[in-house]
């Protein structure tokens, strides 16, 4: 998948994706919830929104009321590909959730995952 296309997918078509990752791993929708609230700042009534207006992830993320300064301590692969070392930002953000994420569905706390005592 080129990356144009990612950007211009809606985050609502993905959201199902990480809902269910999450669940088959005994975590829960509120917490995947959480997580995309800690990363953007979004309150959840802005998140419903975002989800509704089927918003791409480019501007998903452009619009993020205040992206975390925590989301920098997300470090890892996600996909073949170190996180830290993607230099496109939109790519960096999509790539930092899906690695939030992937660290629910792997069992991590909460703490952990939110990067809190750093």
């Amino acid at each position: 998948m080129s990356k144009h296309k990612i950007y211009t997918m809606s985050v609502a078509s993905v959201y199902p994706h990480y809902v269910t990752k999450a669940e088959k791993k005994g975590r829960t929708k509120a917490e995947v919830d959480e997580i995309i609230r800690w990363l953007t700042g979004y309150s959840q009534e802005e998140l419903e929104a975002q989800l509704e207006n089927q918003t791409d992830f480019e501007t998903f993320f452009a619009e993020a009321p205040q992206l975390n300064p925590s989301r920098t301590l997300v470090k890892g692969v996600i996909c073949g590909v170190r996180v830290e070392d993607i230099e496109e930002p939109h790519m960096k953000e999509i790539r930092h959730l899906d690695k939030l994420i992937d660290e629910l569905a792997k069992g991590k706390t909460m703490e952990k995952i939110l990067r809190k005592n750093n």
